[in-house]
């Protein structure tokens, strides 16, 4: 099972929950949803979630997925990421677990 991960917050995932699927801002922005490797989930706390609270993180099983799963370089840290080009459909998600207080190392 190949698995990735998204960081959101409780009240979009809850969204997602009566919507049927889960999309994020940076679909209609930049044509994808930005996710992670097991390795880089603290890193991206780090970067873009350090004031945020009410974060959830999904556990994505990537052979479920319905649209497009993509591999991009992302220059400022010289790694590529999991991009998902589409919504992601909630049968590929499975696990959430709430991210409490400031993020640790995993």
């Amino acid at each position: 099972m190949n698995i990735i991960y998204h960081v959101t917050s409780q009240a979009e995932w809850d969204t997602a929950l009566l919507s049927g699927q889960y999309t994020a801002p940076s679909l209609a922005l930049e044509g994808f949803i930005h996710c992670s490797t097991e390795h880089q989930v603290a890193g991206v706390l780090e970067r873009y979630f350090k004031e945020k609270e009410n974060l959830v993180k999904l556990t994505i099983d990537t052979a479920r997925l319905t649209n497009r799963l993509q591999y991009d370089l992302a220059p400022s840290v010289g790694q590529d990421f999991p991009h998902v080009y589409g919504t992601i459909n909630l049968d590929a998600v499975i696990k959430t677990e709430p991210i409490q207080g400031k993020p640790i190392q995993i």
